[in-house]
């Protein structure tokens, strides 16, 4: 991952042919698809229970503080030179700009501790202890230990351990939640919200400020599950979330069945983008590394990254079919958005449980044990 992390945006932006450069893109897949499974995973297993929710929403806000930022780096790496400079050398530049924090995210991992439970797994217990006693205190250092030690040794760890009988439940909730997260239709509005603002005649023709308005809200609203996921719990602020996201979308298809435009729209899109931001875009990614046991979570988290990103592939592609297409449009796009998302609400109201406060093993324990067969 380390490697994949520091030379995607170079490969990216030296390409002599268009082959060499779907070939960088492909190895900057890979990184970004390692780093988006790890990084949930290592933030639950080192953070202590009463903060997880909060410092695992810190993932989220790293992705969408690095959307927003990298529409200022774009923009001034364009004002250096005219269209044919752009379209020439600009865009390399821009895609060559993904080293500098590439750079500075390798030479900071050197200074990360390894998980102490995978420590534990792998028999390297002084360790673990070490590093656990200086997150959590001595006395709770222990009672995580042995903890630890008793889910472990009845674990097996194989692939095949993911689709057990017990584990189905939180198999389901994680491939739900990733993919309600994208097929409500988050990715449209944040790939293609200029389109959607000239179409609906709000005013916003320029593409950066439309993406820098989108991008504000999202990290605004990100904040709101950082100060909320640990208080209120994930539970509750999915189901508010989804409830605004259904409330938005069925306002927003509503107006451009009756061609409503402008600062009303506007807002309908933006409400979503709050709720999205509070709710289904960092808590998916705090659930799924919290409800999988130790030996199986990467193989798990594995899993719900590849339909979080198939999703949001299935989405980006087809967006620009519905919303031309003249027997559906705008406003059948937006209300199948909404149909999901409220297929999400009832979901999560039917089968998510509440994490907050509970261990990685109590969670784990909580699951019920298959039936003896006879």
């Amino acid at each position: 991952m380390r490697c994949c992390t520091r030379c995607r945006g170079l490969l990216s932006a030296i390409p002599r042919t268009f082959g060499e450069f779907l070939a960088a893109r492909f190895i900057s897949g890979l990184g970004i698809g390692a780093s988006s499974m790890i990084c949930p995973i290592y933030i639950a297993e080192l953070a202590p229970a009463a903060k997880r929710g909060r410092l695992g929403s810190l993932f989220q806000l790293g992705i969408v503080v690095g959307i927003f930022l990298t529409l200022f780096v774009n923009a001034w790496v364009q004002g250096m030179g005219d269209e044919t400079w752009n379209r020439t050398w600009g865009w390399r530049w821009m895609l060559g700009a993904e080293v500098v924090p590439a750079v500075g995210l390798l030479a900071l991992l050197f200074f990360v501790p390894e998980s102490p439970r995978w420590l534990l797994q792998a028999g390297q217990e002084t360790e673990a202890r070490r590093i656990l006693e200086g997150v959590v205190g001595p006395a709770q250092a222990e009672q995580e230990l042995a903890a630890v030690r008793a889910v472990l040794g009845s674990e097996e760890g194989r692939l095949s351990e993911l689709f057990h009988a017990r584990f189905r439940a939180p198999l389901l909730i994680a491939v739900a939640l990733m993919a309600f997260s994208q097929f409500s239709g988050i990715n449209a509005i944040m790939y293609y919200s200029t389109k959607i603002f000239t179409t609906a005649g709000v005013g916003v023709k320029d593409a950066f400020m439309a993406s820098a308005i989108v991008g504000l809200v999202n990290v605004i609203f990100t904040f709101v599950a950082i100060a909320f996921v640990d208080r209120a719990g994930r539970r509750p602020l999915l189901l508010i979330g989804l409830a605004v996201q259904v409330l938005a979308l069925g306002a927003v298809g509503g107006m451009f069945v009756a061609r409503i435009g402008g600062v009303l729209l506007l807002a309908g899109i933006l409400g979503f983008i709050a709720a999205f931001a509070m709710a289904l875009g960092p808590i998916p990614w705090i659930l799924c590394s919290e409800i999988f046991p130790t030996k199986i979570r990467g193989r798990a988290m594995s899993v719900a990254t590849f339909v979080i990103w198939t999703s949001c592939y299935v989405v980006a592609q087809t967006f620009p079919m519905l919303n031309d297409h003249p027997a559906i449009g705008p406003a059948k796009t937006f209300f199948v958005y909404g149909a999901f998302s409220l297929a999400g609400l009832l979901f999560v109201w039917a089968k998510v449980p509440e994490t907050k406060g509970r261990t990685l093993e109590a969670i784990e324990a909580s699951w019920p044990s298959p039936a003896p067969r006879s």
